[in-house]
């Protein structure tokens, strides 16, 4: 039967759901709190690898870490996202005794930041390989060594032209979060599954959950877009759109 909007009820976010938390409203925000705990910190992650790889991939005279690279972003982008958190998981706790002692939440960041940081790692080489070869050569005539220019000239530029890329992969970190359900991180995605279980009202909850996603993202897209056009270089905006295309 089709759910009409006299039957909805939204006043049951005010009910006492009967465990943890007093009302429903309070379980969905603890739930958001622990969707956004995961993207941010499993963001970090990305990016700290991601950056480092990708640099890696484009050192001169080094053939060596070019191809680690190569290995490491064909390997994590090849395998889908929820079976690499159940390889997190249940895996290689097993083989590594010592992760047996790591609890969920750094196994579900672990595993979306290292899917993530394969992505970050082809911008990142993609918008190094965008620059002129002057810079390096210049770099180069000043002096510097090559992880000073690499810190100092190539990486500040590179940043500048994946910004539009990095916005989107920060939105999509949101929406990879979504899969920690699986190991029972209590996120929006669980907290939609269970109410809905226990009340019924599963068209309240998923709108609800679907919004608070929504919010998620756009607030990280409104931050990412601010620093976007903070670092922005004139004459380099289609350069990032090829740097993303990659």
């Amino acid at each position: 039967m089709a759910v009409t909007h006299s039957s909805w009820d939204w006043q049951f976010f005010l009910r006492n759901p009967g465990g943890e938390y007093p009302t429903y409203w309070q379980w969905i925000l603890s739930a958001w709190g622990w969707t956004l705990s995961v993207s941010l910190v499993s963001l970090v992650i990305a990016l700290i690898i991601g950056f480092t790889i990708g640099t890696l991939r484009t050192l001169p005279n080094s053939p060596w870490t070019a191809r680690f690279g190569m290995v490491w972003v064909e390997f994590f982008r090849s395998i889908p996202l929820l079976v690499q958190i159940f390889l997190w998981y249940h895996v290689l706790p097993a083989l590594i005794p010592a992760m047996q002692a790591l609890p969920s939440f750094a196994l579900v960041v672990l595993a979306i930041g290292f899917y993530t940081s394969a992505r970050i790692a082809e911008q990142v080489r993609a918008g190094i390989g965008s620059l002129p070869r002057g810079q390096r050569a210049a770099g180069m005539a000043l002096g510097f060594t090559t992880p000073q220019y690499y810190r100092y000239v190539l990486l500040p530029m590179a940043t500048r032209i994946i910004m539009p890329p990095l916005t989107s992969d920060a939105m999509n970190i949101v929406k990879a979060s979504s899969v920690a359900f699986a190991v029972s991180i209590s996120e929006l995605t669980m907290y939609a599954m269970q109410v809905q279980e226990e009340t019924g009202r599963g068209v309240e909850v998923y709108l609800a959950v679907t919004a608070l996603y929504v919010v998620s993202a756009f607030a990280i897209n409104r931050v990412m877009a601010y620093i976007e056009a903070r670092l922005a270089i004139p004459g380099y905006s289609s350069k990032a759109r090829t740097a993303g295309a990659h």
